[in-house]
């Protein structure tokens, strides 16, 4: 049986989101500053993708449009630097929380830049998320880690503005520019990072996230905007609302307030009745067009 198109692109990136889970916790396991993880995780991520890119035609990309594949760079270099702060300066609950306002600014962009009509299913789902994250920033002991609160809203605002380009320049390799952006990261974070003073178990983390975790997750979540709208991509960062917050409290013992509790329900919630409408929507599509997925 082939995949839909949307069944592809949900498929992608929910693996995406599932991988890209596990970055709150690696950071709290690297025990270290978080230039020193900017560093080494934008280095890796560099060094592992930077090595496949030469492989074949992935390059080409490059040439055919600089100014994008530059853009989308520049972008994921905030994005990582951005969450990575967010997580030194609040709780991984409340970071995962707040980026799920990621739909919001992808859906602001995308009618902006590229005209792209938001569906009503998804302007309530926003609109839903959006009262669910407030809960964060009114919560017990919000106010101590408001600084790590913005570094993560402005995280989100990238998250949004990426999938949209990405969108936009479908033909972008998002390998390379992946691999772009780790390099701009860990070129701004050298000189506030302290990269030679870790021991074996933190660069053991490290590699972990930089070699393995992170090229993954970022890969197929921006190559998931090929199949899906990137408000609906960026619906799907919600996930690791959830998923996030219990790796660092299951693990961790980092419980999470009651009020980023019940918010992170509300969103989860939410986005389970977003995806079932979008399932419909497209059943019913198909009864008319069907498509499927390239293979």
């Amino acid at each position: 049986m082939q995949l839909t198109t949307y069944q592809c692109g949900l498929l992608i990136v929910i693996l995406g989101v599932v991988f890209l889970s596990f970055d709150g916790l690696l950071i709290r396991l690297a025990a270290t500053d978080g230039w020193t993880v900017i560093f080494w995780r934008g280095l890796l991520m560099f060094c592992v993708l930077g090595l496949i890119c030469t492989v074949g035609q992935r390059l080409t990309a490059l040439r055919r449009y600089p100014m994008a594949s530059l853009a989308s760079a520049v972008l994921l270099a905030l994005i990582s630097s951005l969450f990575v702060l967010a997580v030194m300066n609040a709780s991984v609950a409340n970071v995962v929380v707040i980026l799920s306002t990621a739909p919001l600014f992808a859906a602001v962009f995308s009618r902006m830049f590229l005209g792209e009509r938001v569906a009503r299913h998804t302007l309530a789902a926003i609109v839903a998320c959006m009262l669910g994250m407030s809960l964060v920033f009114m919560g017990h002991g919000a106010h101590g880690m408001l600084l790590g609160n913005l570094y993560a809203l402005a995280a989100s605002v990238a998250i949004g503005g990426n999938l949209t380009l990405l969108r936009r320049f479908p033909a972008v390799d998002t390998m390379t520019v992946v691999a772009g952006g780790g390099l701009l990261s860990a070129a701004v974070a050298l000189s506030m990072a302290t990269p030679l003073a870790l021991d074996a178990q933190r660069y053991g983390v490290l590699a972990l996230m930089g070699l393995v975790q992170m090229p993954l997750a970022t890969v197929l979540i921006n190559s998931a905007t090929r199949y899906l709208p990137s408000t609906e991509v960026a619906l799907f960062y919600l996930v690791e609302t959830a998923l996030g917050t219990a790796w660092v409290w299951w693990l961790l013992g980092e419980a999470p307030s009651v009020s980023t509790l019940i918010g992170g329900g509300v969103v989860i919630l939410v986005l389970v009745l977003h995806a079932w409408i979008g399932l419909r929507l497209e059943r019913q599509r198909l009864r008319v067009s069907p498509a499927f997925c390239a293979k």
